[in-house]
């Protein structure tokens, strides 16, 4: 009996600390940047991509020695921990995308101009930095000593801010670095320092089970990634970036402070803000007034308005959450456009009361204190009915009018409403934001510039089979499983949110709303990094849902048709302003790869890197169908209503069909009547064809065209359905300020 009950209580015990052994990583191995090939690609290859510009250039009639360049600042490998767990076998992954794979990506499968690399700040360790650091050096090297190199390779990082409230959030921004000479590279990146926890890190005892259960050296290596950065002490204060090689990792609380070091180090550097609207981790009412007052903006240049997680662009007269004159959060009504959760929430607990029975005004009652149980779980309001699915929530807090919408959209914080906004409050005059337009990837699998071919939801976006809700993770289930359904919500604590694990980011509806991403362009004068420098500095740049699209926007002066500024300009005038813009629609690709990319990588790299396609294009451009020109004039004075400022679309000018390009003028008759400042951007839009997740989250309507049930495109995440429907794709210029 006594050797039974050792036995029984023993061999828990040793599977147990066996388990916690494992899990804390002592067995795990440290992710490897990888061995770029030391091959760049011929150098007529790239002088032919120089005459196709000029070609370009010259059938839209710009008149201009400018080439247009395409990159991507906004790229993360596996040394992201959000990336390196998302690559996991459990969630769907494929592995190890180090630094390396990035540089080839960039070369040889998307053939960028150039690139950055943003891995998240605020769980790198300083082996993690060092081995960055070295990789994009030797990436940038690859190309030589030339003027035209085939790729520029920038550094950078992602200051990954996540708040709790609209109060404390000021959300996720891209440093990109300019030069890559050792005395200007810091030692360290600087993370954000966040009011409430980052992506969920598993019980090391529970990555111990599940290395022992499934038998792959991935998880020794998760769990070792997990002791390594939970062992990365703060740093003191004064430590000098440059000179002291400390194992720390630098923090800042708020953007002013990331600002200020920045200064302080002497780092000739930009900040990229994107995600805005994002609402898997912004939450609902956030707005970017404050944010005038964190700004700098001679670093602050630039905003990300498309990537892979969605369009960030537009805003519309609703919101999840609104606010009495006290300031007191309440639940808005629907309108025919958009459904908050927070009224969805309620409906939900409304109709299981009443389905099981129980009395009407019981059943009231439960309604509106789901509703309230929801606004105060701020981001994870969701989690105030842990049980619900995505056909219960429907389209509830989607932006329903919006091109390929970013999740749980956020109006308040879309570019169109942070151009409008103003701020009079203080001191120094009134403030406001003057950025020009980028679009990125953010892909999270070491694949810079991904958007080149709709293929690959599994691959080429942020899908992933754990978007399933039958899925097992080292968190339990993506949401709580129930005999029967609960009748009432739950209030949401800051406690319940940071247990939630990955159940706090809505893993399941998500997978609607990944796209393959978008490109950054630049007017350059050249292809050398300075050049490239030079036209962000002059916001002479523009953004596109993925396609190499060519876009001018100009303003030209009235009397002689001369150019007088391109995207990016603010200028002054009481003229009524003349405008013009020039599209070209992107080259259709052909299948598979070029041959410089196959010598150089060989058919089994170009499976596992490039999964199978490359950019190979054709000499067949799309027809740009239309342009459409946005006007925004910021606020006047305090609490004039956005609504009121956005006009979009202002105009639709038509372009003529049987043409590739199109070539446009119009003019703002209004302007010198209205004594307002304005803003002008553009949109060029190509002819519809196929888009992963083209369509968006599906839904089948009733007869007023509400959203009654989701519709299935197949399982999301899953690497054989794409989700492909017709989408048109697009580029946004920069805007012109007047």
């Amino acid at each position: 009996m006594k050797k039974l009950l050792i036995a029984v209580i023993g061999l828990p015990l040793l599977a147990l600390g066996l388990a916690l052994l494992v899990g804390v990583g002592i067995f795990g191995e440290r992710e490897a940047p990888g061995q770029a090939i030391d091959k760049p690609l011929p150098a007529a290859l790239v002088e032919q991509r120089m005459d196709t510009q000029k070609a370009a250039s010259a059938l839209a009639g710009a008149g201009t020695d400018k080439q247009i360049l395409f990159g991507d600042f906004h790229v993360h490998t596996t040394f992201s921990y959000d990336a390196f767990m998302q690559n996991v076998p459990l969630f769907g992954g494929t592995g190890a995308h180090p630094p390396a794979d990035a540089c080839d990506f960039a070369r040889y499968c998307s053939q960028l101009d150039f690139w950055s690399i943003n891995d998240h700040a605020e769980e790198l360790t300083p082996y993690h930095w060092r081995e960055i650091v070295k990789s994009v050096v030797q990436c940038d090297a690859i190309a030589g000593q030339t003027t035209e190199p085939d790729l520029v390779t920038f550094l950078g990082w992602e200051w990954s801010q996540m708040g709790s409230t609209p109060d404390n959030h000021y959300g996720h921004k891209n440093v990109v670095i300019r030069d890559l000479q050792r005395d200007n590279i810091p030692n360290r990146p600087i993370a954000a320092l966040r009011p409430v926890a980052g992506v969920p890190k598993p019980p090391q005892w529970q990555l111990g089970l599940l290395a022992l259960k499934e038998r792959d050296t991935r998880y020794l290596d998760w769990a070792r990634y997990v002791r390594d950065s939970k062992a990365v002490d703060p740093c003191p204060a004064g430590l000098s970036p440059f000179a002291d090689e400390a194992d720390c990792r630098e923090y800042t609380r708020t953007p002013d402070q990331l600002f200020d070091k920045l200064d302080d180090w002497g780092l000739d550097a930009i900040v990229i803000p994107h995600g805005t609207t994002w609402g898997i981790y912004t939450p609902p009412g956030t707005d970017w007034r404050k944010q005038l007052d964190t700004t700098d903006p001679e670093r602050e240049t630039l905003i990300e308005v498309y990537s892979g997680h969605g369009n960030a662009e537009q805003y519309f007269d609703n919101v999840a959450v609104a606010r009495t004159l006290d300031g007191e959060p309440y639940c808005p009504q629907p309108s025919a456009d958009f459904i908050p959760g927070c009224h969805r929430a309620g409906e939900i607990i409304y109709q299981r009361c009443i389905t099981a029975g129980l009395d009407e005004t019981d059943c009231r009652k439960r309604e509106i204190a789901a509703r309230t149980d929801y606004i105060g779980g701020g981001s994870g309001g969701h989690l105030s009915i842990i049980d619900a699915g995505p056909d219960d929530w429907l389209d509830a807090n989607q932006c329903s009018t919006c091109f390929q919408p970013a999740f749980n959209y956020r109006p308040g914080s879309s570019v169109q409403a942070i151009l409008a906004t103003r701020r009079f409050d203080d001191g120094d005059g009134e403030k406001r934001f003057t950025m020009g337009f980028i679009a990125a990837s953010d892909n999270h699998q070491g694949r810079p510039g991904t958007g080149y071919k709709e293929f690959g939801m599994g691959e080429m976006t942020e899908g992933r089979k754990s978007h399933t809700a039958d899925i097992e993770s080292p968190y339990g289930t993506m949401r709580e499983e129930r005999e029967e359904p609960l009748l009432e919500s739950r209030p949401v604590t800051m406690e319940a949110f940071a247990r939630a694990g990955v159940k706090a980011f809505e893993t399941e509806r998500v997978g609607s709303f990944f796209y393959t991403g978008g490109l950054m362009a630049v007017h350059s004068e050249g292809r050398s990094r300075q050049a490239i420098w030079d036209a962000i500095q002059r916001k002479e740049v523009y953004g596109t849902s993925g396609p190499r699209i060519l876009l001018w926007f100009e303003l030209l002066d009235d009397d002689d048709g001369e150019v007088e500024g391109t995207m990016g300009t603010m200028t002054s005038d009481d003229d009524n302003p003349l405008f013009r813009v020039r599209a070209l629609g992107s080259f259709a690709q052909k299948p598979g790869c070029p041959d410089a990319s196959s010598v150089a990588m060989g058919q089994s790299r170009i499976d596992s890197v490039c999964m199978g396609e490359c950019y190979n294009p054709s000499d067949e451009r799309r027809r740009i169908s239309r342009i459409e020109v946005v006007r925004i004039r910021p606020q006047n004075h305090p609490g004039e209503a956005l609504a009121d400022l956005i006009e979009d679309p202002w105009k639709v000018l038509p372009c003529p069909a049987g043409t590739e390009g199109c070539n446009v003028e119009f003019v703002d008759e209004e302007f010198e009547d209205s004594a307002r400042d304005s803003v002008y951007y553009v949109r060029a839009i190509e002819e519809p064809s196929l888009a992963v997740n083209g369509a968006g989250q599906q839904c089948t309507r009733d007869e007023r065209g509400r959203c009654i049930a989701i519709v299935d495109c197949g399982q999301r995440g899953g690497q054989g359905d794409d989700c492909l429907a017709m989408s048109e794709q697009r580029a946004w210029s920069s805007p012109i300020f007047i």
